[in-house]
């Protein structure tokens, strides 16, 4: 999940519907105050330096502020990179290999700590304590992959004066995306002694509007205002809105068809994820407009198939089961909320170009798959409890069965589906259904963590095909070090088309972004973001 510059703001032009600005402070119009009562359907990571889902970053946009960040915005707007805790864009010198950025004077966290410039360097530190899943983002710095290995001696690149607020970031090599890497939720700053363990059951003090309280793992948690935001930060950090809600309360209910009735009978004011396949329909024809809107984003839906292990080390099976994957199929179980899609890059970013590769043929693919000869046809198939993807795995089992496959199906929570079949230790992780919503609109979000050994590692593996071919990685490495231009967009469209033939992955559909409100809440004042969802300052009542 995450961003990009100036080009950027031209990519979402034609991706994003034109909205209203909700910049400033608390905005204009409709009631302040009050408690919002939410929904969500899963439990998300609630640290900043774990938390690498849609629910996580949702929940965080708004506590966590990084040294960079965007527009609380509808529109093309929302992708201009403006300065968060730091007081300008950052001074690029050094053959675009050092960053130089200045803290804003007299930032505090939501528990009265002092915002230090040495938090970031700790910050980032941190990530590779962890084994974050957003580590490899950073890992361009110098000395931070010898940090990587020996978790001693800090990382030499990160030069940091707490007296003036100084924070100069030393590269090994220019990297194109850095900007947007610095507004990720990985690189916003904590206080320096954050331990180095998931912090979700206390999560870290705050710097933005909002902090987390009260976490009751698995069940919810709340929000109150950031004492800290009224004191100093909001002064400081203007272009940034406080929001209407003087508090926030998140509650799990598992049940989406639960979630839809408690929205229409007042229960719940928002319900974070989407309506489910069966009600879906209903919902946009009786809401649509006053109640239920969708925004675009820049995500996708697909399964992904272990390439590191037999059967799908082999091309010609993951040939075979591309070929039988029927994307109207599942577009019809997803009811509205996907686009049919046959290639990894989601339309409108740049790179992305239509074709299909494997136009679904269940003949063709019986027929490689009795090429291959496939000596082991007992694979585990895994996917979420959450619809319509529940749904979506069920097919994927029964495509493979019809195949020939002895499958053992596995739904998991979706609160620990991706750290389960992530886990390098995890037995029998040979094919399942995956989504990926981009950490920012360029093609290096998708291409470096799904297509690289730089998203493979022992826990949190982005890279779920755990698919890497050195002679790809390094056209991907390449081109992340340059801007974006015509010749890059070229470049990542030829490597889409190359990716794609190497069939790790069977993209099947583009998402959006839902949001259903009750009736009191003011759908119009709404600002949602393509990659962190719907902003928590934004709402308010009518």
């Amino acid at each position: 999940m995450k961003k990009l510059g100036p080009v950027v703001a031209v990519i979402l032009g034609a991706l994003l519907v034109l909205g209203i600005s909700s910049c400033g402070d608390s905005g204009s119009g409709g009631k302040e105050g009050g408690t919002l009562k939410v929904s969500y359907a899963s439990f998300p990571s609630l640290d900043p330096g774990r938390s690498y889902t849609l629910e996580g970053w949702t929940a965080m946009f708004e506590t966590y502020v990084p040294l960079l960040t965007y527009p609380r915005e509808n529109g093309s707007g929302s992708a201009k990179i403006i300065p968060g805790l730091a007081k300008d864009l950052p001074e690029v010198s050094n053959g675009d290999k050092t960053y130089t950025l200045f803290l804003r004077p007299g930032l505090e966290y939501s528990d009265g700590t002092p915002v230090k410039a040495s938090d970031f360097k700790a910050t980032i530190e941190r990530l590779f304590e962890l084994s974050s899943p957003g580590a490899y983002y950073y890992e361009n710095i110098v000395g931070a992959e010898q940090f990587a290995k020996t978790r001693s001696g800090g990382i030499s690149g990160i030069k940091t004066n707490d007296k003036t607020g100084e924070i100069a970031i030393e590269l090994t090599s220019p990297r194109g995306t850095f900007a947007n890497e610095l507004t990720l939720p990985f690189a916003a700053p904590l206080p320096a002694d954050t331990p180095a363990k998931d912090q979700t059951q206390t999560p870290p003090p705050a710097t933005g509007p909002y902090e987390i309280a009260d976490v009751k793992p698995g069940k919810g948690w709340s929000y109150h205002r950031n004492p800290a935001w009224a004191k100093s930060n909001g002064e400081a950090i203007a272009a940034l809105p406080a929001g209407s809600m003087d508090a926030i309360d998140v509650t799990i209910v598992r049940n989406a068809t639960t979630q839809v009735n408690d929205i229409e009978d007042g229960r719940f004011q928002w319900m974070q994820n989407a309506p489910p396949a069966d009600r879906y329909a209903s919902v946009k024809r009786k809401f649509e407009g006053t109640q239920f809107r969708t925004d675009p984003t820049i995500a996708n839906y697909f399964f992904w198939m272990n390439t590191s292990k037999a059967p799908f080390d082999d091309q010609k099976v993951r040939e075979a089961i591309s070929y039988a994957i029927d994307p109207d199929a599942l577009a019809r179980i997803y009811a509205g909320q996907s686009v049919v899609l046959h290639q990894m890059l989601p339309p409108d970013l740049p790179g992305s170009e239509e074709f299909d590769l494997f136009p679904t043929d269940m003949k063709k693919a019986k027929s490689l798959l009795a090429e291959a000869k496939p000596s082991d046809l007992k694979i585990g198939v895994w996917t979420d409890d959450e619809g319509p993807n529940k749904e979506a795995g069920e097919y994927l089992d029964s495509v493979l069965r019809e195949l020939g496959f002895e499958t053992d199906l596995k739904v998991l929570s979706a609160d620990i589906y991706y750290e389960t079949v992530g886990n390098q230790s995890t037995d029998d992780v040979d094919m399942g259904w995956a989504s990926w919503f981009s950490d920012y609109p360029h093609p290096n979000a998708y291409f470096q963590p799904l297509f690289t050994a730089e998203g493979i590692s022992p826990i949190e593996t982005t890279n779920l095909a755990r698919y890497d071919d050195p002679a790809l990685s390094k056209k991907v490495t390449e081109l992340a070090e340059v801007p974006l231009g015509p010749e890059q967009e070229a470049a990542y469209a030829e490597l889409n088309k190359q990716y794609g033939e190497a069939a790790a992955y069977v993209p099947y559909g583009a998402a959006t972004i839902s949001t259903f409100v009750s009736s009191d809440i003011d759908l119009d004042a709404l600002v949602v973001n393509p990659t962190f969802g719907q902003d928590l300052t934004s709402f308010r009542f009518k």
